[in-house]
């Protein structure tokens, strides 16, 4: 019972930290990379938020 919990907390680890480092990257709020643990969509939730948002962080061509 342990070793599969353990295992898939660093499963979910190994997904959630390089979102979180995307999120801060693209200056959205890290803590949307939370959305990766919803199970079936998570992560594809996460995938249309930043395909689709504007990013704060983007440089403007004028």
């Amino acid at each position: 019972m342990f070793p599969d919990v353990l295992q898939s907390a660093i499963v979910g680890m190994m997904v959630a930290i390089p979102t979180i480092v995307v999120y801060k990257k693209a200056g959205l709020h890290p803590g949307w990379a939370a959305l990766v643990f919803l199970p079936v969509f998570g992560l594809l939730l996460v995938f249309l938020q930043l395909a689709f948002q504007a990013w704060p962080n983007l440089k403007q061509e004028r």
